[in-house]
């Protein structure tokens, strides 16, 4: 996994300020594969309840995660009960490590 320790705990620390403490947080995608270089960030944010204002959140979320970790390329999905399944997102918890 290509994240230091600092960027783990950014990640996590962001996405419970927009999402609250329930939220969990995968990494999925090419920054998985240490002999990879650059790519996006993909991130699923999971959550059992309903997200109010979901698109809402997955903005400010994306934009403070660029804030904080610099102006870098972020693709974050959000889950919840209310959005359908899709195959995007059968891969990143198939696929995906928690962080």
């Amino acid at each position: 996994m290509r994240l230091t320790p600092e960027q783990i705990a950014t990640i996590r620390a962001t996405a419970c300020e927009a999402f609250g403490p329930e939220a969990r947080v995968w990494l999925f995608g090419s920054r998985l594969d240490d002999h990879l270089r650059g790519g996006d960030l993909d991130l699923l944010i999971s959550s059992d309840t309903n997200i109010p204002d979901r698109e809402r959140k997955r903005l400010r979320f994306v934009a403070r995660l660029q804030l904080r970790m610099g102006d870098q390329p972020i693709d974050a999905l959000v889950l919840d009960p209310c959005v359908p399944r899709q195959p995007i997102h059968e891969r990143a918890l198939y696929e995906g490590v928690p962080l």
